[in-house]
């Protein structure tokens, strides 16, 4: 299934092709715009050459913030964002073989498994994690036992609560919608 988060068909096309790019991509997702967060991973290939996880671990730390400041910036917080990501990769390489996929198919895991991958990830929390795990159950074929229960609530059917969710134009706009209505709430209680 293809990957439509950003309104841009090429990032959305390396999003799809490229598991790095996608793990990347929802490491980046805080405090920016969800097509920002996405977009990252085709600026960082553009700038740097690569978003192989080996390339970018192994990269000068300067050329990388330099490459996520440049305008338009990767990220709202470009520093700390290309040590984020460069610190994933190193993870990438140093445990998972340098490539991201291993993290959701090596042995054959379940979903309690690959979220406990996901979370053991540095800039990878519970809330994070989950919502990976949701992605990878909803829209890129992962069907390891109990992804639904491991990534609840953003594995409901229809939640329209997350990332995971989003497939099209409209879709953006409910999981939006739905996201002001939880802060509203969160606001009231």
């Amino acid at each position: 299934m293809a990957i439509h988060l950003t309104d841009d068909p090429a990032a959305d096309t390396l999003l799809s092709d490229e598991p790095t790019a996608l793990l990347i991509g929802m490491l980046l997702d805080q405090q920016v715009a969800m097509e920002v967060a996405f977009s990252g991973p085709l600026k960082i290939k553009q700038r740097l050459g690569s978003i192989d996880a080996a390339a970018l671990a192994g990269a000068d730390p300067d050329a990388v913030v330099e490459a996520f400041r440049e305008s338009p910036a990767v990220h709202r917080f470009p520093g700390s964002m290309a040590g984020r990501v460069q610190t994933l990769c190193r993870v990438l390489v140093d445990d998972w073989g340098g490539r991201a996929e291993t993290i959701w198919t090596e042995g054959d895991p379940d979903g309690p498994t690959v979220f406990k991958r996901l979370k053991s990830l540095p800039g990878f929390g519970d809330q994070k994690a989950k919502i990976f795990l949701a992605l990878l159950g909803k829209q890129c074929g992962f069907d390891g036992a109990g992804w639904r229960e491991a990534s609840a609530p953003y594995g409901e059917e229809g939640s329209m609560r997350s990332v995971a969710d989003i497939v099209s134009p409209e879709t953006l706009a409910l999981v939006r919608e739905s996201k002001r209505a939880a802060k509203a709430a969160a606001k009231k209680g």
